[in-house]
């Protein structure tokens, strides 16, 4: 496939599809077993099936190619598990919202036409977010392709529940629950937003039966005092000792409420009392069991008022304590309203505030789960990058409480227990059930709930591997390599992933959890619909392409850190993969007549550049090479950038032209060869972060193979020569040194000028060495050194470096009459500049009325100015010979 030329400009579009249908058309996605090797597993973490690719999930697989396919270029069989979530919640809303638009319900279809409809919408959009993911570059291995309502994974899941339900792990029972009104389910804990919220405090008094006093209490959800059944102190709060076992009077209601004493209330919040409702919070809820106190529901499922509630049945909850309150105020009862900041939960999926409800649901007991899966982080069996995160996870699990996994909704995995009418079993089974196994009668239903969607991907490591079944992939495959995953799902995920395995893998899910930051917008807040302000990958792809939001995504990433987009960042990494392009363009013009399988490299006298490059590579390689083991991707990337643009382009390929343009052919033979090996190399160094451009620069190279993909991770050359890098670095600096002499003095490139060098013999030495390189790429005419105790030349300009001084004679650099007139004339703006500054800065009313920010950028320019005036006084000091 190889040719010399390519276009002058690199256009992303033309390579990006092309390779990518290559890539797939040739397998290289998909491993082979094989048993003499270790593999390298990764699964996906499963995008919802109603999704979009956004760019946290642009970092995440980004990530994760990353570091596919630099295992895969070391020889490692490796699997990238792809795969969709089902997302419970999240689709059933999107159906039911288009069958809004007709006018229907779910209701008016009923469960099974319901659940067609979904499958229908699932085939026909759920596969866009893995298109996306292609057009990502993801190498991920798709004949493997999983979803979590697949035959297999349903199978999985129906196993984990039985089990669990037969070892007791699994339960029914009336808790508080997080019951979202609008969703008409229950979530868990960590499906619920907490958002600070202005809001108030209300206090009320309650009549103690029997006597004349009040006790007052404080809350901030008034409508849940119908509900109320004790009012409870903290059994060391003297204030209240006396009326400990006496009882209050509900105002309103009129119920007498028990006055109990328990640990669990703070005697600073406000009054030190509190009511206890406990079919309306999970804390009263705990109190309520510890006093057998009753439990009154006065908030329905529906987000109203139950009849429970009297006259206020059938209200909105916040119109009932709109009303509740003015009642209790004009009884007398409302002491005072405070305003408050408080937490408030959401459901995480539609933004409702969550009422905490007492519900008959199903359960996981999560405390024989939870211990196996501390110990196996603990030990070291699994760990966490940055190790900070496992602190997070330990004291998580530390306080776990049961997982609620039943859902009231229709799509998602059905609960597999049937309850018998005739004898009143309750069944669960791994198979669908037509008749009562205790009784035989036909008269049996399916519990209608389905499961939380994070229980199968719960199962996912070893699910998609093909468990319960012994598969040839789960003997091979499992435990996965590495979980890549953002810290915002340890929880809802993470954790869950490996007290499963544990419990039914008897091993861990993977060896090592990587835990990347979010993607924030340029002014560090999270991208959400709400904002407006987030960012469409694709957006990205159409007009940079793909390499160039992957790379500018790693760049930015620090493990566990947040980091901010910026388009100025893309425009950069857009210039970066135009700059390789260029210098891949410029070695294959020089490369037309080269073919690396003819040379003897015995035969080539390598220069110190040449070595210079040759040890750089072999160092940069080993430092990227340690950076991804690490997990540290970002300055993986970073050394590749620095590596490439500065050291590579801007330095060694300049050099390597004076004799790829000369006349001396074995010169010329030995920078091609050079140029292409270390090109060659480069570029498989760079591939797993910008697989495209790679792939197509490389097939236009010489070289082995049928991708750069399949190609050998590329090896050091050698060991570093240290004392070619000492050499060289010594004439960057002074290279650097005439440089910004030369800027400061504003001397044109065609301008060149004698440089003068003085230093001991070493060094004297080493800038022999590299005089052509000075003259190239300082402009140079001449370089002429001698001695440290040489004369030192009058009016010139100087700078010492490594203990190697150069000068360089200003006559030849400008028109010194000229330039001192110039340099004048500058000098005398800038000083009415900083006097203009000052009297602004020393004027009391400027200082008094000007907004802050005016204040402060002033400043800024006057000591801008003062520098500025600063250097221009030295360059005239060296140009009149007074330095």
């Amino acid at each position: 496939m190889r040719a010399t030329e390519i276009p002058t400009v690199y256009d992303p579009h033309a390579v990006e599809e092309k390779w990518y249908q290559y890539w797939l058309d040739n397998g290289f996605f998909t491993p082979e077993i094989d048993p003499k090797k270790q593999p390298f597993t990764i699964v996906i973490p499963p995008p919802n099936v109603t999704g979009a690719l956004h760019m946290g999930h642009a970092l995440d697989n980004t990530i994760q190619d990353v570091l596919i396919r630099y295992h895969r270029m070391k020889g490692d069989p490796t699997l990238w598990l792809p795969g969709t979530d089902h997302a419970g919640i999240a689709t059933q809303a999107r159906v039911e919202a288009e069958l809004a638009k007709e006018g229907l319900s779910r209701w008016d279809l009923g469960r099974q036409k319901f659940l067609d409809r979904v499958w229908e919408w699932k085939h026909q959009y759920g596969g866009k977010i893995i298109t996306q993911l292609q057009r990502l570059g993801a190498s991920c291995d798709f004949t493997r392709e999983r979803f979590t309502m697949d035959e297999g994974c349903s199978k999985a899941v129906r196993e984990v529940f039985v089990s669990l339900y037969e070892r007791g792990l699994i339960y029914q029972g009336n808790y508080i629950v997080n019951w979202c009104p609008h969703c008409h389910t229950a979530i868990s804990d960590i499906e619920v937003e907490h958002e600070d919220t202005a809001g108030h405090l209300w206090y009320v008094r309650y009549p103690i039966a029997g006597q004349k006093g009040y006790i007052t209490i404080a809350t901030t959800r008034p409508e849940t005092i119908l509900g109320d059944t004790a009012v409870a102190v903290n059994p060391h709060d003297e204030r209240y000792k006396d009326l400990v076992g006496q009882e209050a009077i509900l105002p309103v209601v009129g119920r007498k409420l028990p006055i109990i004493a328990d640990h669990y209330v703070d005697p600073a919040f406000g009054t030190g009392a509190v009511k206890i409702t406990p079919s309306h919070d999970p804390n009263d809820f705990e109190i309520g069991q510890r006093h057998g106190l009753d439990q009154v529901t006065v908030i329905g499922q529906d987000g109203k008022m139950t009849k429970e509630a009297g006259k206020y049945a059938g209200l909105d909850r916040y119109e009932c304590r709109k009303q509740l309150v003015a009642e209790l105020d004009a009884g007398g009862y409302l002491v005072k309203i405070e305003d408050l900041a408080h937490a408030v939960g959401h459901c995480s999926r539609c933004g409702t505030v969550i009422e905490p409800l007492l519900s008959k649901q199903w359960f996981v007991k999560m405390q024989p789960l939870a211990e196996p899966a501390l110990k196996a982080v603990q030990e070291g069996r699994i760990k966490f990058v940055p190790e900070r995160f496992t602190k997070i996870y330990c004291q998580w699990l530390e306080n776990i409480r049961d997982w609620c996994i039943s859902r009231q909704l229709w799509w998602g995995h059905r609960i597999p227990v049937w309850y018998c009418s005739d004898c009143g079993a309750q069944m669960a089974s791994r198979e669908d059930l037509s008749t009562c196994t205790a009784c035989g009668s036909a008269n049996i239903e399916q519990d209608p709930d389905v499961l939380d969607t994070w229980f199968s991907s719960a199962l996912w490591p070893f699910s998609t591997l093909g468990w319960p079944e012994e598969t040839e992939d789960l003997k091979y495959f499992y435990p996965t390599s590495v979980l890549v995953t953002g810290r915002d799902i340890i929880f809802f995920w993470v954790a869950r992933m490996i007290f499963m395995a544990l419990a039914f893998m008897d091993d861990v899910p993977f060896k090592e959890v990587f835990i990347h930051g979010l993607v924030l917008d340029a002014e560090g807040r999270k991208m959400s619909k709400s904002l407006g302000n987030g960012i469409d990958p694709l957006e990205v792809i159409d007009k940079y392409g793909a390499d160039t939001l992957r790379f500018m995504l790693i760049t930015g990433s620090v493990p566990g850190y947040d980091l901010r987009f910026q388009w100025e960042r893309v425009e950069a990494t857009r210039n970066f993969a135009n700059k390789v392009w260029n210098v891949a363009r410029l070695a294959l013009i020089n490369l037309e007549d080269f073919n690396p399988s003819g040379v003897d490299t015995s035969t080539l006298e390598f220069t110190l550049a040449d070595r210079w490059i040759r040890s750089r590579f072999t160092a940069v390689r080993n430092q990227v090479v340690e950076f991804i083991d690490s997990y540290d991707l970002g300055s993986a990337a970073t050394a590749l950038y620095d590596f490439i643009w500065d050291e590579f382009c801007d330095w060694y390929v300049e050099l390597a032209k004076l004799r790829l343009y000369g006349d001396d052919s074995q010169a010329r033979k030995t920078a091609q060869y050079v140029l292409w090996d270390v090109l060659e190399r480069t570029l498989r160094l760079l591939h797993p972060f910008m697989p495209f451009i790679t792939e197509e620069i490389w097939q236009h190279l010489p070289h082995e193979g049928e991708s750069i993909m399949t190609a050998p991770y590329p090896e050091a050359i050698g060991t570093r020569d240290e004392d070619a890098e000492r050499r060289f670095a010594l004439i960057q600096e002074v290279v650097r040194g005439i440089r910004n002499a030369r800027a400061d003095m504003e001397v044109p490139p065609s301008r060149k000028s004698r440089v003068l060098v003085q230093a001991g013999p070493e060094a004297i030495a080493i800038i022999q060495e590299g005089s052509p390189y000075i003259m190239s790429l300082a402009w140079a005419s001449e370089v002429v050194t001698g001695p440290i105790t040489t004369e030192k030349p009058q009016q010139a300009v100087s700078f010492i470096t490594s203990g190697v001084e150069v000068y360089l004679p200003l006559a030849e650099l400008v028109d010194m009459d000229k330039e001192v007139a110039r340099v004048k004339k500058e000098i005398a703006a800038m000083e009415a500049e900083v006097k203009r500054s000052e009297r602004m800065l020393s004027n009391k009313g400027f200082l008094a009325k000007a907004p802050a920010e005016v204040v402060e950028k002033e400043r800024e320019k006057e000591a801008g100015y003062r520098d500025k005036l600063a250097r221009l006084k030295e360059r005239l000091n060296r140009l009149q010979g007074n330095e």
